[in-house]
């Protein structure tokens, strides 16, 4: 059993807190974007954001799971066909909350929330990309570990036979210096 919200609940009891949710959701799936206190848009977030989750692996469970909170098929439709494909490069962060300033009435504050429908920024998408492509290299790591083990047990000897060439010049310098040495000694 979930654990009570704490403080005042939004409606009157859960099930009206629940059935305020569900159509606050269908709202935003409709329109994209409400407006609403920010109480309100704070507690929907973590409902939209699960139900776009839902809609985007987009099976028939995911459907009808959907379906218990959102009671409009043809609002489930929209969330499946149009709102889903849209945000399925993104990871999470489906909404955006922006808070407006105060009803004229009773002074609540106020917030618009709405669909993050827009693509990833260049960076995110040079990130994501970059990701994929290190996806999928992972399972190719074990064959070109082989690979690269060879190519880089090649380098060292390279690198050892550069060494040596390196180390074989001032050798020959430092013999000759000592015998130069002793010979002006002597």
């Amino acid at each position: 059993m979930p654990t009570p919200t704490k403080g005042p609940r939004l409606g009157g009891g859960p099930a009206h807190e629940r059935l305020i949710l569900a159509n606050l959701a269908t709202a935003l799936f409709e329109h994209k974007r409400i407006t609403t206190t920010e109480t309100k848009a704070k507690r929907l977030r973590p409902l939209a954001e699960r139900l776009i989750t839902f809609a985007k692996r987009g099976d028939l469970a995911a459907r009808r799971r959907v379906l218990t909170v959102v009671r409009d098929k043809g609002v489930v439709h929209t969330l499946f066909t149009e709102i889903a494909p849209a945000v399925a490069e993104r990871q999470g962060g489906y909404t955006r909350i922006t808070k407006i300033g105060p009803r004229k009435g009773d002074n609540a504050p106020m917030a618009v929330i709405e669909l993050v429908l827009e693509p990833l920024s260049p960076k995110q998408a040079v990130v994501r990309e970059a990701e994929k492509t290190a996806a999928k290299s992972a399972p190719k790591k074990a064959s070109t570990k082989d690979a690269a083990a060879a190519p880089a047990a090649e380098e060292p000897a390279a690198d050892e036979a550069a060494v040596e060439e390196t180390t074989e010049a001032p050798a020959a310098e430092s013999t000759e210096a000592p015998a130069e040495d002793s010979a002006d000694k002597a």
